[in-house]
């Protein structure tokens, strides 16, 4: 039984981590968006956390990589969803990172 616990508390801590680590890679790619569609920090802010919700509609990351892309098109922005979803991957890493090393994710 304890090493049943165990095991449910493992997979728990790295749902928790997966989740927290998704949380601050879509804030960063809000960030990076709002930085490319050139918007001022009251509006940054606004977009970022847009972008935030977005990702709690449906699992996976299509729900995100659709809001952006509506996002992109409707600014003329000129970005690729091929582009995004690289974006996506590295900022995923960079999130990592920062959860890794204690990263606050209620703060920029």
């Amino acid at each position: 039984k304890n090493r049943e616990r165990g095991e449910e508390l493992r997979f728990e801590m790295s749902q928790e981590l997966q989740f927290k680590c998704e949380a601050r890679r879509n804030r960063l790619l809000g960030e990076w968006l709002a930085h490319k569609f050139g918007l001022t920090t009251d509006d940054a802010e606004a977009y970022v956390k847009d972008v935030i919700g977005s990702d709690l509609k449906e699992p996976g990351i299509d729900d995100i990589v659709g809001k952006v892309m509506a996002d992109i098109e409707e600014r003329k922005a000129g970005i690729s969803e091929d582009e995004v979803r690289t974006e996506m991957d590295r900022l995923f890493a960079v999130a990592a990172e920062q959860v890794k090393n204690g990263f606050k994710s209620d703060t920029l």
